[in-house]
């Protein structure tokens, strides 16, 4: 739950986190996740007030994630954002989650158009064109797994915890490519990304090892996370300079899960001369409220609101451009 004032002054921005409840499990468990938000979700709401100093008639309105996400937990935070909004007669405002990773940006920055932003999570790896503000338009996107989830299924063969995305990063920065483990589709000129090719290599080269005897994650640990991270970041940092040279922009805006890799980031810095790079800080990257609400900022401004029959979209998506 987040309180935002005049569109980018954050007031407080409430996180209950579940990673401790999924990390047996190696991943997400809807069914987990939903009765997490219903225990948590009236305390939220209230922290987030008393935080902020504020009482519900201070609002102008409520925003809500309506997509794209797991069900039942939309469904939840869509039902309190419903009964919070009529109760206290407020207008209700949809959000599209990946615009929230977007629009984090908005909250350090000021964000020039138009713009291009990367979009790198556990469910998610794709490249928008913002022509002006809160037009959205997907001009590339994954074929298969994202990138995050390829971070995770990788972690698990490395025995590392749920979310390994983290550790892999630290162990990369202590090592060196030295496996050469496939870029998909870089010799191509088509603005699209694939990473499950990358993650069956990495398997294949672990499991091929253990056959012969040998033990690749207890003796070469570091290099195997350098091997496997300087891959999706050649990947994503080459798929992202062809898409600003098809679309030239003034700002490249980098959020979601992912962009909290500091290997990622390092590159961008390095690499990414076409535009001015926004890169929100690590308390805006996973998944949070405060980003939310800056992206509904965007749509109160048109007028863009839902009635009371609001549904979740859990596969909601960006046009195509």
């Amino acid at each position: 739950m987040a309180v935002l004032k005049n569109g980018t002054e954050l007031l407080t921005n409430i996180i209950a986190s579940q990673i401790n409840s999924h990390k047996r499990f190696g991943g997400v468990v809807p069914e987990v996740a939903s009765r997490h938000h219903v225990e948590q979700i009236t305390a939220c709401i209230d922290e987030a007030l008393v935080q902020a100093g504020i009482s519900a008639e201070d609002l102008n309105a409520v925003a809500v994630t309506q997509g794209p996400g797991l069900v039942g937990a939309l469904l939840i935070g869509i039902m309190a954002a419903k009964t919070f909004a009529w109760a206290h007669h407020l207008p209700l405002i949809p959000v599209n989650h990946m615009a929230g990773h977007m629009m984090a940006a908005a909250l350090v920055d000021k964000i020039e158009y138009p713009a291009m932003a990367l979009l790198v999570s556990g469910g998610h790896s794709e490249l928008v064109y913002v022509e002006k503000e809160g037009s959205y338009k997907k001009v590339g996107e994954t074929r298969d797994d994202a990138a995050g989830e390829a971070y995770d299924k990788v972690g698990r063969v490395m025995g590392l915890t749920y979310p390994s995305g983290k550790a892999i990063d630290e162990l990369a920065h202590k090592g060196k490519d030295t496996y050469h483990f496939p870029r998909a589709m870089m010799s191509t000129h088509e603005i699209e990304f694939s990473f499950s090719g990358l993650k069956s290599a990495f398997i294949n080269t672990v499991h091929n090892a253990e056959q012969k005897g040998e033990d690749l994650v207890k003796d070469d640990l570091d290099n195997l996370a350098a091997s496997f991270q300087t891959a999706v970041l050649d990947v994503l940092i080459g798929k992202t300079k062809l898409a600003l040279e098809k679309y030239p922009v003034k700002t490249l805006i980098v959020g979601g899960g992912v962009s909290a890799n500091q290997g990622l980031r390092e590159r961008l810095a390095n690499e990414i001369t076409e535009a001015k790079v926004i890169v929100p800080p690590l308390r805006l990257c996973g998944d949070n409220a405060g980003m939310i609400a800056a992206a509904a900022y965007i749509e109160m401004k048109k007028e863009n609101y839902a009635g009371l029959d609001l549904n979740a979209k859990p596969s909601l998506v960006f046009d195509t451009l």
